[in-house]
């Protein structure tokens, strides 16, 4: 798995730009996937969740959607 979170968005999402500019602003790293672009990378993200933004830490744990919170 990678040492960076792995972020499923669609190029058009609020809660997919909110977190692009929060976590943008603070520096964090990850690798965004966007689901609108690849029908592979669709089903890929389908396997962790049905609501982007989906974010996959390098520890296993999914988090579906972003509110503000980190982690």
């Amino acid at each position: 798995m990678a040492d960076v979170p792995i972020v499923y968005t669609l190029t058009v999402c609020p809660a997919c730009d909110a977190l692009r500019a929060e976590w943008g602003k603070l520096g964090i790293e990850y690798d965004e996937r966007r689901v609108d672009q690849s029908q592979d990378t669709l089903e890929e993200a389908l396997n962790f969740g049905e609501s982007v933004p989906i974010i996959v830490y390098p520890d296993g744990r999914v988090v579906e959607g972003f509110d503000g919170e980190i982690g």
